[in-house]
């Protein structure tokens, strides 16, 4: 249970995070490439600033996640997920484009 934790930068990549509970966590700045987060509850997450490069976020629950600035880059991640998540200003996206504000 990682729910509303601090891991501020915290290093996680190559993890097996499958089904964590990671909801209302701050996880900005972490470095989570390659990491399993299949079935996360990310909701109300800060992940702004977090390398999420090729990581597997297929059923995980980004309602409320913020996300700006964060690297997705070849994330396992479908764009219904990352329009639940409440910002995506200047993140780079599984396709490698930066996502423009609307």
């Amino acid at each position: 249970e990682l729910s509303g934790t601090d891991l501020y930068e915290i290093n996680l990549s190559g993890s097996d995070l499958r089904g964590s509970d990671l909801s209302e966590a701050n996880l900005s700045g972490a470095r989570l490439r390659r990491t399993d987060l299949s079935w996360a509850n990310l909701f109300g997450a800060n992940l702004s600033g977090a390398d999420l490069g090729s990581a597997d976020l297929r059923a995980a629950d980004l309602r409320q996640a913020n996300l700006s600035f964060a690297n997705l880059e070849h994330a396992k991640v479908s764009p219904e997920q990352l329009a639940e998540a409440a910002a995506l200003e200047g993140a780079i996206m599984p396709d490698g484009n930066t996502h423009e504000s609307s």
